[in-house]
């Protein structure tokens, strides 16, 4: 007779979670990104956040226009990327070289803006950002800026070739995307709400 512990039919735990695909993500209304398996929804932004994210995807229209190289990507577009633990990206803003289809986009932007919303802030947010803007990095992505409306720091802009040493710009400066956009640069005081606009 066989003991358990020899047994090679001996029942082990089974996980019967089932890991959502990039075909699952399509059927999701709203924004979301792929991580661990699970469908991660994004919460929709508030308005300053949204009127930065939508600045910075019309200047970046207009270098795209001007070099016409590549696509600026607004807010609420995927892009699948094949990493261990994530299979997507959602950025708020983002400049992308791959072709555009009806689909996700293939692969990671050259660059990508995280906007930060009310829930983006205290210690486990910034572990979150730090572990995103990572994956980014391992994906391809040369370029993350995190900017942060709140805080005298506006853009941290973020290199693969430097991961730890974000450069800092703030309102009254010119914050730029080398090397992913070469030339490319963006008033910060842009991102914020005018006078009249108020």
């Amino acid at each position: 007779m066989c003991s358990e512990s020899n047994n090679k039919y001996s029942q082990q735990p089974m996980s019967t979670k089932v890991e959502a695909t990039i075909e699952d993500l399509y059927k999701v209304e709203g924004k979301a990104e792929l991580v661990n398996g699970e469908i991660v929804l994004m919460s929709p932004t508030g308005g300053l956040p949204h009127y930065a994210a939508r600045e910075i995807t019309m200047s970046l229209r207009l270098y795209e226009k001007a070099t016409r190289r590549g696509y600026a990507i607004g807010d609420n577009t995927a892009f699948v990327v094949n990493l261990p633990h994530r299979k997507s990206f959602s950025p708020d803003a983002a400049f992308y070289m791959g072709k555009l289809t009806m689909k996700f986009g293939e692969g990671a932007p050259i660059f990508a803006v995280e906007v930060r919303s009310d829930g983006d802030y205290g210690p486990r947010a910034e572990r979150q950002m730090a572990q995103k803007r990572a994956d980014y990095f391992a994906a391809g992505t040369l370029v993350v800026w995190d900017v942060d409306l709140l805080g005298a720091d506006v853009v941290r802009v973020y290199r693969a070739t430097d991961p730890a040493t974000p450069t800092i710009y703030r309102r009254g400066e010119l914050a730029e995307a080398e090397p992913a956009l070469p030339g490319w640069t963006m008033p910060v005081e842009d991102m914020f709400l005018k006078d009249h606009e108020r």
